[in-house]
């Protein structure tokens, strides 16, 4: 392919790519299927690797991450970024009106809008490019996060229409409900204390070094605000429109109030329908509509005074605990819940709360029978803030954490420095068997489509699965007629059932996912801590299970990103019998342990040749430097010696090895080189 039509094809995928991603997440529409996606989107980047010169920092492959960032430089806000004045009564509102209508003795219009419960941020665009995002900081400088920021598939890099020049867009970076529970199921499942609420879990999210991780985590923004010099609306509800037009995601649940009676029924309708959202408010914003209006009302030295927060009460009751159960997951952890009597909180019958770990059962002092005080921590997940000691029966004793695993019997683990207690029966444990295997047919892992809603627990009652091999061995007439009735934790009874239909697609797709590659298999199996990232570099590292099985502790460490926890964990999983038996039983059904990447070189400039990367790079992530150097022969060393040809070096690049390079008088060779060096050769 000559440079001119990867240029042709790289800008066609743009185009469609940053399409169908305003489709789907700003609109909430999708007119392509997941896979399709993914495809364009896996063309782009090997696009883009294949001619580095061509990726532009607005490109579609941005949203995946992938950047590296030690520091975040502070960033002076061109517009200061000032707090409002929160307000908890409607004396507080009604004040704010009298004072607005005194200053200005003319009719006043506001505009009302959700009040977001995450992290504000400020963006920049020119010529309809992001170019930066900036944490608020102090509110006169904040943290340049651009790099994070670029992974949030809703704000988009590129925009679209009659945009100004040059212009600033302030907003809410925040947790949907979806991905704010699924990173605290995984941080459980992974021994981890989960985040607290949504808004602070953002907050650490977008502070990251690793932006690839960042894109996983799945963070949204809402934006509702627009600055910028000569803009050439009226109204603070006209600019918004004009965003919206340009591909910004606005929120739909502003309102145009001309009186205050209306800016009070905006804030009772929200005040019961924010248990209905799938996202944090904590109240509602009032801002005065027009320009003119806002300048002549002016600002304070700490919020502007044509506009004022109305902020909700956490809403808690009080119940009684009728006992506390416990919970294994995938991984073995122990996740104690408390079992309540039914109360009404913020819309919906609560009857159970997390207490998360031994730690806050300790923290609270639990008894039995206790009367507890629930909240829904960030409106999502009910919690146990407090106990009423006072209600306390005098022989109530002290609620204890178990010693044995509920489900097995084993006598529990507590790693030091872990808050959670283990079962270390990892592979005869039924719910980490059934835990397992629901992660294996995962759709980043093996994608067996069909076995969802239950359908894993109806096959392990029936006895037909015990660990993930068993699944290679299902046959149809196994399956068909299989079905049972449960009953959920609300109370309702659903039947699960594999009929004709079901039953022959399942089939198809366990006989399609023996082509699954090596990198997803490795995850699939579910060593602890190897994740979708840490497979990856294990299997680039090791190409084939035997290698990684027989691999020692140093070896493993040697690979980018394995620390010791990671490699011992590796070392027991092969220490494991039964887990041999598994792998080997897999192999037998033709699973792919061995790598198959038989894309061609481009080229043999580097071949012989032991490269070092180290620090932050502008056009490239370390990975897609790692590929580079690969795909051109050579080969990617963690350490500096005497073998090493030359250190590949960006920002940022660590002291101690840039010291050994001098010490050996190996050379640092800078990203501009390196990039001349492969474009001139491939030319």
């Amino acid at each position: 392919m000559t440079f001119e039509d990867a240029k042709k094809e790289i800008d066609l995928l743009s185009e469609r790519l940053n399409h169908h991603n305003y489709l789907y997440y700003v609109k909430g529409e999708s007119q392509i299927s997941d896979y399709e996606f993914d495809k364009m989107l896996e063309r782009l980047i090997a696009l883009e690797k294949q001619f580095p010169t061509l990726l532009q920092t607005n490109s579609p492959s941005q949203r995946v991450g992938g950047e590296i960032t030690k520091n975040f430089k502070a960033v002076k806000h061109n517009y200061p970024m000032l707090s409002l004045s929160n307000s908890y009564s409607d004396g507080d509102i009604l004040d704010f009106h009298q004072r607005t209508t005194k200053m200005l003795d003319q009719q006043i219009e506001y505009v009302c809008e959700l009040k977001f419960d995450g992290l504000a941020i400020g963006l920049r665009y020119e010529n309809g490019v992001l170019v930066q995002a900036v944490t608020r900081g102090d509110g006169v400088q904040g943290d340049d996060v651009t790099a994070n920021v670029k992974t949030i598939r809703s704000i988009p890099l590129q925009l679209k229409g009659d945009f100004p020049p040059i212009f600033e867009i302030r907003g809410e970076i925040y947790f949907p409900h979806e991905s704010f529970n699924a990173l605290n199921n995984q941080r459980m499942d992974d021994g981890l204390a989960p985040f607290a609420n949504p808004r602070n879990a953002a907050a650490g999210t977008l502070k990251m070094q690793d932006s690839a991780e960042v894109a996983r985590r799945k963070l949204d923004c809402w934006l509702y605000y627009l600055m910028g010099d000569k803009l050439p609306f009226k109204s603070h509800y006209e600019s918004l429109a004009a965003a919206k037009r340009w591909g910004f995601k606005v929120s739909p649940h502003m309102a145009v109030c001309s009186n205050v009676d209306e800016v009070f029924d905006y804030i009772n309708d929200w005040k019961r329908g924010r248990y209905e959202l799938p996202f944090d408010i904590d109240g509602v914003v009032i801002k005065v509509n027009n320009y003119d209006q806002q300048e002549l009302l002016g600002y304070t030295a700490k919020s502007p005074r044509w506009a004022i927060a109305y902020k909700y009460k956490a809403e808690e009751v009080s119940t009684r605990l009728n006992s506390v159960s416990y919970q294994v997951g995938r991984t073995g952890a122990v996740t104690p819940v408390a079992n309540l009597e039914p109360v009404l909180l913020a819309g919906t019958t609560v009857k159970r709360a997390s207490l998360h770990n031994a730690d806050i059962i300790q923290a609270l002092d639990l008894h039995e029978n206790d009367t507890v005080v629930v909240e829904k921590g960030g409106e999502i997940i009910p919690k146990i803030t407090a106990v009423k000691t006072e209600n306390r029966q005098s022989n109530s004793t002290v609620i204890q954490f178990i010693t044995h695993c509920p489900e097995c019997g084993t006598l529990l683990e507590r790693t030091a420095g872990e808050a959670a207690f283990y079962c270390p029966n990892s592979y005869h444990c039924p719910p980490q068997i059934k835990g397992r295997i629901e992660h294996f047919i995962s759709r980043k892992a093996m994608n067996i489509e069909g076995l969802g809603e239950g359908r894993i627990e109806l096959l392990f009652d029936h006895g037909l699965i015990r660990n993930v091999a068993d699944l290679y061995d299902l046959q149809y007439n196994q399956l068909l007629g299989l079905e049972k009735t449960y009953e959920s934790e609300d109370g309702k009874t659903r039947k699960v059932s594999f009929r004709e239909k079901t039953s022959q697609n399942i089939i198809e797709s366990i006989e399609a996912s023996k082509s699954i590659p090596w990198p997803r298999v490795l995850f699939a199996i579910g060593i602890r801590f190897v994740g979708e990232t840490v497979a990856k570099k294990l299997a680039a590292a090791f190409t084939d299970i035997e290698q990684l099985s027989q691999a020692g502790k140093d070896q493993l460490v040697e690979v980018e990103e394995i620390g010791e926890k990671i490699a011992e964990s590796v070392l027991a999983f092969f220490d494991d019998l039964d887990n041999i038996s598994t792998i080997q039983r897999l192999k037998r059904h033709g699973l792919q342990f061995v790598s198959t990447n038989t894309e061609s070189k481009l080229s043999d400039v580097l071949g012989g040749k032991v490269i070092v990367i180290s620090g932050v790079f502008e056009s490239m992530s370390r990975d897609e430097a790692k590929d580079l150097v690969e795909k051109h022969g050579g080969k990617v060393a963690g350490s500096i010696s005497a073998k090493t040809s030359f250190v590949l070096a960006g920002d940022q690049m660590g002291p101690s090895k840039k010291e050994k390079a001098m010490q050996l008088g190996i050379q640092l060779m800078d990203e501009a080189s390196f990039l001349n060096l492969l474009t001139n050769h491939h030319g």
